[in-house]
């Protein structure tokens, strides 16, 4: 794996040097854009506006513009902008993970040692296993101030989870959320009843990507000359008319099931 980040993480008068490496791997298929005409793959270049000229990545920059004017900034005003954060995921405060909401999880990365930092390593992730606490920090990443919690991960090493910031979350008041009427007690009974039916403890190694499995199979049809036939799907009912019957129905569905 590559780094994607060199630096150290601060906690007090305490600095442990570390890389950041990348958690996740895409799992999509590799699909090439072609030309429908003559199945020629299709390419993007960065032209220069004016001239219509293709411009090499080494002569491109980054600008800021001021009364139609560009100010250019280069590697150094980026690190200058804030020097000590470049270099140090800095944790202003511990909390309970819990009491962070999920929603503003962005990305995980993995957090490795370097030397001299092992031993301080191995110590904030037992103490933040036995206390079931997370360091709350930010620092930079590509030109970024990012905002992330630090975090035992299965107990075995620290991962950083980098987070939105709270402005960053759209409001949900512009949407059509329907009053509607208080659950009658035998519904809330029965939902409850169904909710308890279904609660197993989590597995993630269960859930599957099954879709691009699929997709790669309808590619391997088509490469054989087969012709793809798409199945009838049933449109799920926009309206539930009589919650009783329908969570009756769901209750004796898992019971069917379980047995």
């Amino acid at each position: 794996m590559r780094a994607i980040w060199n630096g150290a993480i601060g906690f007090g008068l305490v600095n442990i040097p570390i890389k950041l490496y990348s958690a996740t791997e895409s799992s999509t298929l590799d699909l090439d854009m072609l030309d429908s005409k003559d199945l020629s793959n299709i390419r993007f270049k960065r032209v220069n506006e004016k001239t219509g000229k293709e411009v090499v990545w080494e002569n491109i920059v980054k600008g800021y513009k001021i009364e139609d004017k560009y100010i250019v900034l280069d590697d150094q005003d980026f690190e200058a902008a804030s020097p000590e954060k470049s270099k140090v995921l800095s944790i202003a405060q511990f909390v309970k993970e819990a009491e962070v909401d999920p929603a503003l999880f962005e990305t995980p990365y993995f957090v490795e040692p370097q030397k001299n930092g092992e031993g301080a390593y191995k110590l904030l992730l037992k103490a933040l296993t036995k206390t079931k606490m997370a360091g709350i920090g930010s620092f930079i990443l590509r030109e970024r101030e990012i905002l992330c919690l630090v975090r035992p991960y299965e107990d075995k090493i620290l991962m950083v989870n980098r987070m939105r910031y709270p402005e960053e979350m759209r409001s949900y008041e512009d949407l059509k959320i329907p009053a509607g009427s208080t659950p009658k007690p035998a519904e809330l009974q029965m939902a409850e009843q169904l909710i308890k039916s279904l609660a197993t403890t989590f597995e993630p190694a269960k859930y599957k990507d099954t879709y691009n499995a699929d997709l790669l199979k309808i590619i391997k049809q088509k490469a054989k000359g087969k012709k793809i036939k798409l199945a009838a799907v049933k449109e799920p009912e926009g309206k539930a008319t009589d919650l009783m019957a329908m969570l009756k129905a769901s209750l004796e569905k898992g019971k069917k099931k379980a047995g």
